[in-house]
């Protein structure tokens, strides 16, 4: 089995819980989902779906570069949106950094941490 590595920055929301920001396995790397919490306060600050995802991107920029990846990277994407209604804009921010359009899921749910309106995982390559 190959083995597991930690993957741990400051410039990411510190987990939460009993999990880590990413785990690398063999040449891939899988981020746990990151929702819009800023870093550097702790607080989610942003309101709207536009300026969420723009730092839920932020934070999984930072993980990935972290890992020794990249968005580039990014072979498959699990997205949760509070609202399908946010759809075109979420994608609007998405489609800004996902630039190779990995594989994706992408699901309404009924509640997400902090009752933020999006979180995204990635997996990717090394």
């Amino acid at each position: 089995m190959a083995e597991l590595k930690k993957v741990s920055t400051n410039e990411a929301p510190a987990a939460i819980g009993p999990y880590s920001q990413a785990i690398i396995c063999g040449d891939m790397v899988f981020t746990s989902g990151q929702i819009p919490i800023n870093p550097k306060s702790g607080n989610v600050e942003a309101t709207t779906i536009e300026g969420q995802a723009e730092q839920v991107m932020q934070n999984l920029g930072a993980v990935l570069q972290a890992s020794g990846s990249g968005f580039e990277k990014a072979v498959k994407t699990t997205c949760f949106l509070a609202d399908m209604a946010d759809f075109a804009a979420f994608n609007a921010v998405y489609a800004k950094y996902f630039t190779t359009n990995p594989a994706r899921s992408c699901v309404a749910v009924k509640t997400l941490p902090k009752n933020v309106l999006v979180e995204v995982e990635v997996i990717a390559t090394l």
